[in-house]
């Protein structure tokens, strides 16, 4: 099921939209480098479509925005430690960043993944990763990755989290250290399957979202699998011409029936990021009804589109020319976005993954 394009917005003009329309200055300074000290901490700005003033916030005050009877949906996918640093046989140091386990293999041994060096990698070629972990690379991918399997006595699994790294995003310039372990994950991850962060979910606390479902908010949690090209720059100058990779999706049926309890009973959908936001959007029908169900989507959503799933988004601050921006401009507006983002390198407000949040009404 996917979502539908449609007239509105700022432009019913598809082939009028360009990438270079989505971009914005940055300092690198405000480039978040580390979380927050406390993740309920960080700064919440409030953009209300109804033309109200920006309100600057802390996420805590959340509380005071989605009332009872509203519905908050969380991804609850989980990152693994995808970066295996290891060395080729002759001693160079070279990297493979797993994706996604190949379908069908019931031993969870054979990966889609990225490497570097890529044309020193070639299929027949050994990673040592540890004395008791290699990697063997199968073969090529037509979009220059690669598929290899996993050597190693004992569960696969296990052999990634003992010797894997997470996965930062580059920008943020560092290696990972021990605290990234627990803030590069949201409180509520339970679907192991993601190679990034769905960021806006990083800022709730158990306590917050126990108080949240405490004053009748319901809580309804989904998966999707979270993959590198949903976080990568949109190089198409057109945004017709550019295509998401998929990625894999799970609505349960008590999450769907929750949802739609919710809608009948007036009550407002908010999704906690863009990846709960093309969850939803992928899953519902055409009369806003929810259906439960799982595959893959590669649902790009940008204006003009009609939402039928989400009503309120919470979500980070996102790179320029990124598909995620394009998503937070389809249901706020491209030109009001764009001044919010102002607004908040105006404020000092941190950006990306380890930054602040925003609301959209």
């Amino acid at each position: 099921m996917r979502g539908a394009a449609a007239a509105g917005g700022e432009t019913a003009n598809l082939s009028a939209l360009r990438t270079s329309d989505f971009e914005y200055d940055l300092p690198d300074s405000l480039i978040a480098r580390h979380p927050s000290a406390r993740r309920d901490a960080s700064r919440l700005l409030v953009l209300d479509r109804s033309g109200r003033d920006l309100r600057d916030l802390r996420f805590r005050d959340i509380r005071s925005l989605v009332p009872p009877g509203d519905a908050l949906v969380l991804n609850d996918t989980r990152v693994f430690p995808a970066r295996l640093r290891g060395r080729k046989p002759t001693g160079a140091s070279v990297e493979v960043l797993l994706l996604r386990r190949e379908e069908g293999d019931d031993t969870g041994r054979t990966w889609r993944a990225l490497v570097r060096p890529g044309g020193k990698l070639k299929p027949g070629r050994r990673v040592i990763v540890a004395p008791d972990f290699e990697v063997t690379i199968l073969d090529s991918t037509g979009d220059g990755g690669r598929i290899v399997r996993l050597e190693g006595a004992g569960d696969p699994g296990e052999l990634v989290e003992r010797h894997g790294e997470v996965p930062l995003p580059p920008y943020l310039g560092r290696e990972p250290e021990p605290e990234d372990r627990e803030r590069y994950q949201t409180v509520y991850a339970a679907h192991t399957g993601s190679v990034a962060a769905p960021t806006a979910g990083l800022h709730f606390t158990g306590e917050l979202l126990e108080e949240l479902s405490a004053r009748g908010v319901e809580i309804v949690r989904i998966t999707l699998h979270v993959g590198l090209g949903t976080f990568r720059p949109v190089d198409a100058e057109r945004l017709r011409d550019h295509e998401l990779h998929a990625e894999r999706y799970r609505m349960g049926s008590e999450a769907a029936a929750r949802l739609n309890h919710v809608r009948e009973g007036g009550g407002h959908v908010w999704a906690v990021g863009t990846t709960a936001t093309r969850t939803l959007e992928t899953v519902v029908d055409g009369e806003g009804r929810f259906v439960a169900g799982e595959g893959e989507t590669d649902l790009f959503i940008h204006p003009p589109f009609r939402f039928r799933a989400v009503d309120r988004l919470i979500t980070n601050f996102h790179l320029p020319r990124s598909s995620l921006l394009m998503l937070v401009s389809a249901l706020a507006g491209r030109e009001r976005v764009l001044a919010a983002y102002r607004h908040a390198v105006e404020r000092g407000y941190r950006f990306y993954s380890y930054g602040d949040a925003m609301v959209v009404l």
